[in-house]
């Protein structure tokens, strides 16, 4: 199993020189640091310990001004090397380095002494009990201490038996299904092109293989690997790796970014995270306040967003915001580290809980609902990231991400959800899902909207769908509506014929002298054939104005008896179903129709004539080329 170690420690206490003792790999390769004695960029390097132990190492920067390089490095460690020299003690970069990697949820290190070949004994055991009560309250607490020299290779062989051993019982735990690697060095090679460096965090990579550079969603392919200095066809999780791009250019990607597979990874301008403020912070943090933010191997500028309180005391932990200029790509779990803007240092940490946050009100039922997804089981973790996605659900693959479920055990963990009906698919192409409580209340709120619609309208059969889709349902998703239809149409809950749904104890209702207009405008319809009484001629003799009797027309309509041409002509279906059944007799025989030939065959006058021809235009009977017309499915 690939195994990550990283260094951590003060400036010039000897990190870089005892990789180089353990390696034979100097990880200072700028000039600029060979020149100045420091380190300022990550370095890496590797370690054969024997058998199929390689352990790939990542040197750090132990400078104050470098820790944004130092958290980019440790971003994708398993365990720490936690380096102090022995002639100086626990200094302020010994500190805030160990309190990154506790924030980064590192959980296992070495503590190596440095420098013991320039202290006698005495000196060396008081700093080994300085050491050990500085380490009292962290992970590192009951590990040994081991004191080496890189310079005569004083306790090398001993650390690197302790690291054998490490590495023959350790097991990382990895997803296999979901490839991610946080960028941390871009260059170009020589008859290569593009190459980008880090740690596979998760998943694998392979020659060949799409990829998105996450969240700019540039796409690319592998074109090749490289992992311990040799080619691979296959990188797998945990190991440091390059990987030569194909098609883009040096100056399209910066650190930070990540490598990952299409419809993997879903940039998002806020995150939902659980943060502690550093007992050591020198100030609490305050609501709305401007913070450098470092995720995997990204730093940027965010804003701290308190759902709950105004500022986080010292010591405290909540759950808050963080709010991005630019989208940020993260998963369910992934640690973070904040720093303050002015003076520059660490002062707060935790983890994701939601790396596709949505607006939350301050001091809401919402804000609970965050707090128990900090430590919630897979099942209720699922439930909740659904019932605050609200109506607009999530698919298997941002479920993916906001649960850290791998695949298979995911795919379980949805059906039982199911079949309990605790969640409800309602997209089987996408494979999205929504919160049962919110699909219950939509399907109780449709139901409450036909009754409505039917006490407002009763003399309407129902109401159309696009009519739904516009009042009812407009902020649903397609798919989601028709889910609910389909529901309750098996349901026998509601009828739709056509595209009229209405429930199925409603019938159209009207007062007697309605039901006698209904009567009365659908004999005259049908009576007067193709040359029918306008509308004003038909209704003054009753003594009503359109207004009055437009709900009844409206009626005709819906069922079908009666089609409009314009404000004041209409037509009975049966009437204008034998026009066409004459039209589609005389194109039998004909190519073209004329107005005059359309006056012949129907023996009607213009006042009919035209405003018929122009209504089997719009009903896309016949088509209009020039002063003719065709049938439009002979065209």
């Amino acid at each position: 199993m690939p195994v990550v170690m990283g260094t951590a420690g003060h400036i010039d206490h000897g990190k870089t020189s005892l990789i180089k003792a353990l390696t034979g790999t100097d990880c200072d390769r700028l000039a600029e640091e060979k020149k100045r004695g420091i380190t300022i960029e990550l370095g890496f390097a590797s370690l054969d310990l024997g058998g199929d132990r390689q352990l790939s190492i990542i040197d750090v920067p132990g400078h104050e001004k470098f820790v944004k390089n130092m958290v980019a490095g440790a971003a994708g460690i398993d365990f720490v090397l936690l380096v102090i020299a022995a002639d100086e003690g626990v200094m302020p970069q010994t500190r805030e380095h160990l309190e990154i990697c506790t924030l980064l949820g590192i959980e296992r290190g070495f503590v190596v002494l440095t420098k013991v070949d320039m202290v006698d004994e005495e000196w060396l055991a008081l700093v080994k009990e300085d050491v050990r009560e500085f380490l009292a309250p962290s992970f590192l607490a009951e590990g040994p201490i081991y004191g080496v020299s890189s310079h005569t290779g004083q306790g090398l062989d001993e650390l690197k038996t302790a690291l054998a051993d490490f590495m023959d019982s350790f097991e990382p735990k990895r997803r296999t299904d979901l490839a991610r690697l946080p960028i941390d060095r871009v260059f170009t090679m020589k008859g290569h092109g593009t190459v980008v460096t880090g740690t596979l965090i998760s998943g694998q990579l392979s020659v060949g293989d799409d990829i998105i550079i996450y969240p700019a969603m540039t796409e690319t392919k592998v074109r090749s690997l490289q992992s311990h200095g040799g080619s691979v066809e296959t990188a797998p999780a945990g190991r440091r790796t390059a990987v030569n791009l194909h098609g883009v250019e040096v100056d399209d990607i910066e650190r930070g970014e990540v490598l990952g597979r299409p419809n993997t990874l879903f940039p998002s301008t806020v995150w939902d995270v659980e943060i502690t403020c550093l007992p050591s912070s020198p100030r609490s943090l305050k609501h709305r306040k401007e913070v450098h933010f470092h995720h995997g191997s990204k730093e940027t500028m965010a804003k701290v967003y308190f759902l709950d309180r105004e500022k986080l005391a010292k010591g405290d932990r909540t759950v808050c915001q963080i709010r991005f200029d630019q989208p940020m790509t993260g998963v369910y779990g992934d640690r973070i580290v904040i720093r303050s803007f002015s003076p520059l240092r660490t002062i707060a940490g935790g983890s994701i809980i939601n790396p596709m946050g949505r607006k939350v009100k301050r001091f809401s039922d919402d804000v609970k609902r965050l707090e128990s997804l900090i430590e919630a089981e897979p099942e209720d973790l699922i439930l909740t990231q659904l019932e605050l996605a609200g109506n607009a659900g999530l698919n298997f693959q941002e479920l993916s991400i906001m649960t850290d479920v791998a695949s298979k055990p995911l795919e379980k963990m949805l059906q039982s959800l199911g079949g309990q009906q605790k969640i409800f698919l309602f997209d089987k192409e996408e494979r999205s899902f929504i919160f049962g409580g919110h699909y219950e209340n939509l399907v109780s709120g449709f139901i409450k909207y036909l009754e409505d619609f039917h006490k407002k309208d009763p003399m309407k059969a129902g109401v159309t769908k696009s009519e739904i889709g516009s009042a009812w349902g407009k902020k649903l998703s397609a798919k989601l509506f028709h889910s609910i239809v389909e529901r309750l149409t098996k349901k026998n809950e509601i009828i739709v014929a056509q595209d009229i749904i209405h429930l199925p104890g409603h019938k159209v209702s009207m007062a007697s002298d309605q039901q006698k207009l209904r009567d009365i405008l659908l004999e005259a319809y049908e009576n007067g054939g193709l040359t029918p009484a306008n509308v004003k001629e038909i209704l003054e003799p009753l003594d009503l104005t359109f207004k009055e009797a437009a709900p009844v027309y409206k009626l005709l309509q819906n069922e079908g008896l009666i089609v409009r041409i314009n404000d004041s002509l209409y037509f009975a279906t049966s009437a204008i179903e034998k026009l066409k059944a004459i039209l589609e007799g005389y194109f039998a025989n004909n190519l073209e129709l004329g107005p005059p030939d359309f006056k012949e065959l129907t023996n009607l006058s213009r006042k009919f004539a035209i405003p018929l021809l122009e209504f089997m235009d719009k009903e896309k009977f016949t088509m209009r080329v020039g002063d003719k017309r065709r049938l439009r499915k002979q065209v």
